[in-house]
């Protein structure tokens, strides 16, 4: 008999035979594959959004909640059934994805930290007036253009 405390230690070896694990994997094909055309499909929304005369942020940035979330469902199948992390014993998986929610927080908080310090930088140092936009496609006052009269 195994010991209540060590019974997530302990190995069970589940065996599936290859025709369930080929329909596991057809079908996570198939869902990976309809979630990356609904991913292409906001995609092109956002674009058609963007080229708009007046885009809605709003909108543009729910897609963007959307798509970031398709993403991390894409990823959790990917490692769930392709890289068998699903198949695991518990401690396994939490050593893998502990570790990674601490990578994602460091970068965020670089994200965070950076835009702080351009913030900081744009408020107080007038001589240093930092934009997303390059110079060259800020809009210019229009020039009429005059109109060849052909008797020059």
């Amino acid at each position: 008999m195994q010991h209540p405390a060590f019974e997530e230690v302990t190995i069970h070896h589940h065996t599936i035979d290859d025709a369930a694990f080929k329909k596991k994997v057809r079908k996570t094909t198939i869902l990976l594959s309809v979630i990356t055309v609904i991913e292409l499909a906001i995609g092109l929304l956002i674009y058609n959004i963007h080229k708009g005369e007046n885009p809605s942020e709003l909108l543009v940035l729910m897609f963007k909640g959307m798509v970031c979330i398709l993403t991390l469902a894409k990823a959790y199948y990917i490692v769930s059934v392709f890289m068998h992390l699903g198949d695991e014993i518990r401690n396994m998986i939490m050593t893998i994805v502990v570790p990674l929610l601490l990578f994602i927080w460091f970068i965020a908080a670089f994200i965070w930290d950076g835009n702080s310090y351009k913030n900081l930088r744009n408020t107080y140092d007038k001589h240093f007036q930092e934009t997303t936009m390059p110079a060259k496609h800020h809009k210019e006052e229009a020039k009429p253009v005059e109109k060849p009269t052909g008797k020059e």
